[in-house]
């Protein structure tokens, strides 16, 4: 009997098969998506992310999808017309505010104007880890007290070493979140469940499990050490506990990651026991 993916997992992984380094093509894409979709671990995809530069590269079929806005903040508002024109069914926009160690309020306040004319469309704006970081937080968290439906975005890696950032210092972002009560979305380095070094490039990647299961020590009122050390840990032994035993319960602030192929996390949290595999036990 198929069983359904367990809530702390729901909608955890994006489907980011269109973008960077090694993109499909669309129709492709859109079929696997629905494939995906269709499947019995459809409650742990969240959307097809689609990079505003394809409008007008070619035909886009009718779906609902998130927008990767790699054009100008300027242009956004005319993409999303254009593909909800197509048929599309614009379910967020995440874009990016500043490059690192550019000052993001003035990216912050052309997205606040965006978010505020969209009327209720989602919004993630990525902010580098970098100077301006907590200042940016606070204007998230006004705009949001203002009814304003935006958060955060980072990215926790790269093609350079400082574009990962270490277990204390994702802690620190982690828990000025939860201060700030902002749900967030990360983007870049994801690649497996636990914490691990890339041979070939020699980076140290975040696990998505390490996050997850920071994210529930820090909305549990722990401390940057006590999240940090969540984050370093390099073997699943001492998150698979965690995990399970809020596997019932909603996921705190972590609102997601993008997979470029969504099946590789499904098969991990399968292989930890996190996830039954499609069948009731």
């Amino acid at each position: 009997m198929s069983t359904m993916v367990p809530p702390l997992y729901a909608g955890l992984v994006d489907d980011a098969s269109l973008l960077p380094p090694s993109p499909i093509g669309l129709t492709d894409a859109v079929a696997k998506y629905r494939e995906h979709t269709g499947s019995w671990y459809a409650g742990l995809l969240g959307s097809l992310l689609v990079p505003a530069s394809i409008v007008g590269a070619e035909p886009v079929p009718h779906l609902a999808a998130g927008v990767i806005g790699d054009v100008p903040v300027a242009s956004l508002p005319v993409t999303v017309e254009k593909l909800r024109a197509a048929g599309v069914v614009v379910e967020h926009v995440e874009a990016s505010v500043a490059r690192r160690g550019e000052d993001p309020q003035p990216g912050l306040t052309m997205l606040r104007s965006f978010t505020a004319a969209e009327n209720g469309l989602r919004l993630y704006a990525e902010i580098p880890l970098s100077w301006g970081l907590l200042a940016a937080l606070d204007s998230v968290a006004g705009a949001r007290a203002e009814g304003l439906a935006i958060a955060p975005k980072f990215r926790v890696g790269g093609l350079a070493g400082e574009l990962f950032p270490t277990p204390v210092e994702l802690a620190a972002v982690i828990c000025a979140c939860r201060d700030r009560d902002l749900p967030f979305k990360l983007a870049a380095g994801l690649r497996h469940a636990t914490r691990h070094t890339d041979p070939e490039t020699g980076f140290t990647h975040h696990g998505f499990l390490n996050v997850l299961v920071a994210t529930l020590i820090a909305a549990d009122g722990g401390e940057v050490a006590e999240v940090a050390e969540a984050l370093a840990a390099t073997h699943p032994v001492p998150l698979v506990e965690p995990a399970r035993s809020h596997r019932d319960t909603p996921r705190p602030l972590f609102v997601g990651f993008g997979a470029a192929n969504v099946v590789e996390p499904l098969t991990e949290l399968v292989r930890l026991g996190l996830i039954n595999g499609g069948y009731e036990t």
